[in-house]
């Protein structure tokens, strides 16, 4: 029997990197869904097809618009 899985890494972003959307440019064709935009008003956002974690780096904000 294999040694359950840990989750991936959260993708770490810059507020220059907003508006935050998945599937991201990283990630393989094969392995897309629909594109979604997420709220990243608190710092975090999970992405509702994938589960992939989406968090601010450390020390970065939101800038209202």
């Amino acid at each position: 029997m294999s040694a359950p899985k840990s989750p991936p890494a959260p993708v770490e972003l810059a507020a220059s990197d907003l508006p935050a959307y998945c599937p991201n440019d990283a990630m393989p064709f094969w392995s897309s869904h629909p594109r979604v935009f997420l709220d990243m008003r608190h710092g975090e956002a999970k992405c509702p097809y994938c589960g992939t974690v989406y968090r601010l780096k450390a020390g970065e904000t939101v800038h209202a618009h």
